[in-house]
């Protein structure tokens, strides 16, 4: 899949392995990573900056991140996504710019729109000093020939949250009060300038130790690796790592479908609207940008991410649990102290392929049959699933569901308005399914392919499956002995 990134990612992904190879040897020195900033940026010349300090500069910070730090030993930030400053610098700074439509006309519209003094009358044109402009867009609008350009940086436009602005120097800057981790600016970004933290590292040292690891693969990623490689592939790839099980984490989505099913069983009776609570970038809008709504129509139930997670540490009391997904603000989630038994660690498909090479491991085709979900859980990576699922509980237990009306929400724009008549009382639904992606799961930031393909694959994949049903699946586990809450619920109280 192309991206605006792409040659970037390769030197990233490369980053990653070459650090995750010298963490399997137990050679994480300074000396070491100062040889891989050679090995990776040898020069004379530059391939991807102006100049090979920049460059070098840059695979330090990626280094850095990589190793699951800051890209700068003074940058304090606890945000999973972070900016690159020196590849930052790149980027052009001026919102607006006057275009060759420009009649340079007597009315002189744009210059007397201006209250800054920014528009100079050129001999052929007009132009913009970014120096004094202040981005206000007067001109745009004054101008009788829409001859001035507003140009929103691909960061910013990105962002469904709104947490990109820019320092005096054109340096982005993200708002992280606004900011829900959901990565969308990183691929975004032409120079590479925005990422995250990478925990691989920390996983490899949870392989080499004495305690029990397990890999938990999100429902996405059937179809992420083409037709031919899915759970049972992925599965062994595990194995081979060092995992000591992989457990498909649509067996977490069946838990979270029958424990929201509880909830909103209640809530129809009660008349309370509700949200889903599955997709953490759409929890982090929902809490940052709609607090009220937040405490009083989110779902209580965790993630399956952290359903699957709190089901393992109760079968294998402290283990260490691992996501592998599409998702950046799963990241993040793993990092959040305030949620008890969650995911200890989060890689995207990116890091979990350069943790693959870095062990020489590769991923081959193995005869299906592995299956831990039920077909409901599977498709929750798709937007209409996790819905779906939760009505199908419902009707598994005898529940009328015909009159149940949803609000599917995949993208930043879909949620924002929910959201909004949400607050402002005019929602007609009763439930909204909130992904901040769209296409749900299947469009996260880190997926491997379009979603088109993804989606012909996985089809493909999916029709394997057999039938069971979710509360059938989930008979076999002693989930009712784990609060699958985010806070103790009334039935533990």
């Amino acid at each position: 899949m192309v991206t605006n990134d792409q040659g970037l990612l390769s030197i990233k992904h490369k980053i990653d392995e070459e650090v995750a190879r010298l963490a399997w040897q137990g050679e994480i020195t300074e000396e070491a990573k100062e040889e891989l900033v050679y090995k990776i940026s040898p020069g004379p010349k530059s391939e991807y900056r102006c100049c090979i300090y920049k460059e070098r500069e840059l695979v330090r910070q990626r280094i850095r991140l990589s190793l699951g730090l800051n890209p700068t030993p003074e940058n304090m930030s606890k945000n999973i996504v972070q900016v690159l400053t020196p590849a930052c610098e790149s980027c052009p700074i001026s919102a607006y710019t006057v275009t060759d439509n420009c009649r340079l006309c007597t009315g002189k519209a744009c210059y007397n729109s201006c209250r800054f003094g920014a528009i100079e009358i050129g001999l052929t044109r007009s132009r913009i000093d970014s120096s004094k402009c202040k981005e206000c867009g007067m001109c745009a609008d004054a101008c009788p020939y829409e001859a001035i350009a507003h140009l929103v940086r691909p960061c910013r436009k990105a962002c469904p949250a709104d947490a990109i602005t820019y320092d005096e120097d054109g340096i982005c800057i993200i708002d992280e009060d606004k900011c829900i981790q959901c990565g969308h600016c990183i691929h975004a970004c032409p120079f590479g300038a925005i990422s995250s933290k990478s925990f691989l590292v920390d996983i490899i040292r949870a392989i080499q130790s004495e305690k029990k690891v397990f890999a938990m693969c999100a429902p996405a990623t059937e179809g992420q690796f083409g037709t031919d490689i899915g759970m049972a592939s992925i599965r062994q790839a595990c194995l081979e790592l060092g995992f000591d099980d992989m457990i498909e984490v649509g067996l977490g989505g069946d838990i979270t479908a029958a424990f929201e099913a509880i909830e909103w069983e209640a809530a129809m009776y009660s008349g309370r609207k509700m949200t889903t609570s599955c997709c953490p970038a759409f929890i982090n809008y929902l809490k940052k940008q709609f607090p009220e709504q937040y405490e009083k129509n989110k779902s209580h139930t965790v993630s399956p991410m952290n359903a699957l997670s709190r089901l393992l540490k109760h079968l294998y009391p402290g283990c260490v649990t691992v996501f592998i997904g599409p998702c950046i603000a799963k990241k993040a989630e793993s990092q959040d102290e305030s949620i008890e038994g969650r995911a200890d660690f989060a890689m995207t498909y990116g890091n979990f392929s350069s943790l693959l090479r870095s062990k020489n491991v590769e991923l081959k085709p193995v005869e299906e049959g592995y299956q831990k979900s039920s077909l409901w859980g599977k498709r929750f990576a798709t937007s209409g699933g996790v819905a779906a699922a939760v009505i199908e509980v419902m009707k598994e237990r005898g529940i009328e569901t015909q009159d149940i009306r949803l609000r599917r929400c995949a993208g930043g724009q879909e949620c924002k308005a929910a959201l909004l008549q949400l607050k402002a009382g005019r929602l007609e639904e009763d439930f909204i399914e909130g992904m901040m992606c769209p296409g749900g799961c299947l469009g996260g930031p880190s997926k491997r392919k379009t979603e088109r393909e993804i989606v012909g694959a996985r089809e493909k994949m999916l029709k394997q499956a057999d039938s069971r049903s979710i509360l059938g699946n989930l008979s076999q586990y002693p989930i009712d002995d784990i609060n699958m809450y985010l806070k103790p619920h009334k039935k533990d109280m």
